[in-house]
């Protein structure tokens, strides 16, 4: 078991409908160190990428990102889930739904801030059904960058997202990937690595 399954086995909450809370240290309040440890991992997994962007999507994966970014030396975009009056020029827009919310959003993502010549990473703290990671990765293509890879905090194994982007030819890396869950017991079972 590596130290972010460990983390979601002691604090982690399994609630009806495969929700998992890991509000008490990833995407609410979060553990600064943890991120960081997995931001040295990213780096590790994705060694051999040249980076030059970390993308990701507003609100939750931003802290994780920006950890990520300190070890790779570079900035972190993040799409915007509405469109605001100090957002100007043109603009990359993808649909999203999102599993957590059960609502559709659009995603924006200035085009001054993704070029052609990037080469991304893209960083999010979940993976159910894919959704999320498909409107970045059609922005990113729709930019003329590259994706030289998709890091995922925790991946829900027992949805279609991960085989899906992977079917997709994307080197995805995710660093805890659950198989199942069960609310009644709490109990969280990991794919073995």
């Amino acid at each position: 078991m590596n130290f972010l399954e460990e983390r979601i086995v002691k604090d982690g909450i399994v609630k009806e409908g495969n929700v998992l809370k890991v509000d008490s240290f990833l995407n609410h309040q979060m553990d600064i160190g943890l991120f960081d440890q997995m931001g040295a991992e990213f780096r590790r997994r994705f060694a051999e990428k040249e980076i030059t962007k970390i993308l990701t999507i507003e609100a939750s994966g931003i802290g994780i990102a920006c950890v990520v970014a300190q070890h790779f030396h570079v900035p972190v975009v993040f799409a915007k889930k509405s469109k605001s009056i100090n957002i100007e020029g043109e603009m990359y827009i993808a649909e999203v739904e999102s599993f957590t919310h059960k609502c559709k959003n659009q995603v924006i993502v200035s085009k001054k801030f993704l070029l052609p010549e990037d080469k991304v990473l893209i960083i999010d703290d979940f993976l159910a059904n894919g959704c999320a990671l498909q409107g970045l990765i059609s922005i990113v293509q729709e930019a003329g960058a590259s994706i030289e890879g998709i890091g995922i905090a925790i991946e829900k194994g027992f949805q279609p997202g991960g085989r899906t982007i992977r079917n997709l030819g994307f080197h995805l890396e995710s660093l805890a990937i659950v198989e199942s869950m069960d609310a009644e017991t709490g109990t969280v079972r990991f794919a073995e690595s």
